[in-house]
């Protein structure tokens, strides 16, 4: 199976099984806009609970945050997005497509980091120029490079119907709800440096060009933590976050050699440091996510800004400073789609082909589908919507009586469903059901007393 065979499949595979939708698709869809459908939203839901777990529950230095979209307008003046949140575009000059110059690069072959300055993207494109052609109508024929900043304007509060005017934004980013909110946290829960702020969040951006599916989409959910340090202590706190955020990978099933480290050579003028993890997607490596040292740059801005002090000052020693951030910042989309194509698989199964989503259990959008073995056998109905009645308090479960058992198997082997529970004659006859194992196909019987537990002991392992 080719890369570009795996992405039509995983695609495919989303749309006809109810993981993502493309948005007002009955209008002909919304350019990089996608909607998660029922199996979808679970999944997504499951990969933020596994995030959410690992960051606040299970640490005593960690609590969480959901900010509100809009802020104020000075945030993103404070921020340097208002001037600098920027990607570099041109235009065909015979079909007016605008196109994002260092995706034209890339599709040649041509590194332009998307952090690159705007005189390295243009002596870049200069140099590249003859080789570029517009992927619609194939000219070569484009403008000068202009700069189009991202964020997404609004007419919240403003009744002139003139966007120019006092702008308002969508959030281009989570984490400035975080830092602007970092003084009230303080002074409302028992932290102290060191300690982070999560939050998982909606943000925008007015991206030029749709591309790749659901990893690159215009509106989009972040996972994000803010780690408050002494300035001292930020290097080896960014080490040890590293460490942490590889294992959150695998710990999600990804396997290990689709994943790898990119550190960043080029950094924005405040950065201390900053790496991404990689994965291995059908088209290319790329930014799953990324662990930044910042500095003192968000707190130093938003205190200049606003006029309120943002210093620390330790009770025990008195030290007075501006603590250095360490910003761990995962998307959702991006993850979604490392763990769809991580967990897919075609099986030869005699003369058909078995496709199935070999997901971790915890992952599952359905942990346990309930089947009748016939739907036209009151008695085997009523007994099977028993033992889905019961079992559904405790897992997410699915009913299925629709065709015959051998697809209703594949149906939930393509949604990734760890168990089926079969109910038959023998059922009636000594209270017994029969199990199915996903990934190896074993079928054993259980006794209904003791279903439940079989599942939560299975679901650990």
């Amino acid at each position: 199976m080719t890369k570009n065979d795996l992405m039509e499949k995983v695609q495919s595979l989303a749309k006809q099984r109810g993981f993502v939708f493309q948005s007002s698709e009955i209008y002909g869809g919304m350019s990089a806009v996608y909607d998660f459908g029922p199996y979808g939203v679970e999944l997504a839901n499951a990969i933020k609970k596994e995030w959410w777990k690992s960051y606040v529950q299970e640490r005593e230095d960690v609590v969480g945050l959901d900010a509100a979209i809009f802020m104020d307008p000075k945030v993103w003046e404070a921020s340097g997005h208002v001037s600098g949140f920027a990607d570099p575009l041109i235009e065909c000059k015979k079909c007016h497509s605008r196109l994002r110059v260092d995706h034209l690069l890339e599709d040649i072959g041509v590194k332009a980091d998307e952090k690159m300055t705007e005189a390295e993207i243009n002596s870049v494109f200069e140099k590249n120029k003859d080789k570029l052609a517009c992927p619609v109508c194939k000219s070569k024929n484009f403008t000068d490079i202009k700069k189009f900043n991202l964020l997404v304007k609004s007419n919240l509060g403003n009744f002139t119907n003139d966007l120019e005017k006092d702008p308002v934004f969508l959030r281009g980013e989570t984490c400035q709800g975080i830092y602007v909110n970092f003084k009230n946290v303080l002074d409302s829960v028992r932290v102290r440096v060191p300690f982070g702020i999560a939050q998982i969040g909606k943000a925008f951006r007015n991206e030029i060009t749709a591309r790749q599916y659901i990893f690159r989409t215009r509106e989009f959910e972040q996972m994000e933590m803010q780690y408050f340090v002494r300035p001292d202590d930020a290097k080896k706190t960014f080490k040890e976050f590293k460490e942490i955020r590889w294992q959150f990978y695998l710990n999600l099933g990804i396997k290990e050699a689709n994943l790898r480290w990119q550190k960043h050579d080029k950094l924005v003028f405040y950065a201390k440091e900053a790496f991404d993890i990689e994965y291995k997607y059908p088209f290319g490596f790329k930014e799953l996510e990324g662990i930044h040292n910042r500095g003192d740059y968000d707190l130093s801005q938003h205190m200049r800004a606003s006029g309120v002090d943002l210093n620390y000052t330790d009770p025990t020693t008195g030290d007075k400073y501006i603590p250095n951030i360490i910003e761990t910042s995962a998307g959702v989309g991006r993850t979604f789609l490392a763990v769809l194509c991580d967990a897919y698989y075609e099986e030869k199964i005699g003369e058909e082909t078995r496709i199935v989503l070999k997901l971790k259990k915890n992952l599952s959008p359905i942990k346990v589908a309930v089947f009748p073995l016939v739907k036209n056998k009151p008695e085997l109905t009523r007994k099977a919507h028993l033992i889905f009645n019961d079992l559904k308090s405790q897992f997410m479960c699915e009913f299925d009586d629709n065709g015959n058992i051998g697809k209703r198997y594949r149906r939930q082997d393509e949604i990734g469903t760890p168990y089926c529970v079969t109910i038959d004659y023998d059922t009636l006859e000594n209270d017994t059901v029969t199990v199915r194992d996903r990934d190896t196909m074993k079928q054993e019987r259980i006794k209904t007393t003791e279903l439940a537990s079989w599942v939560t002991k299975n679901l650990e392992k």
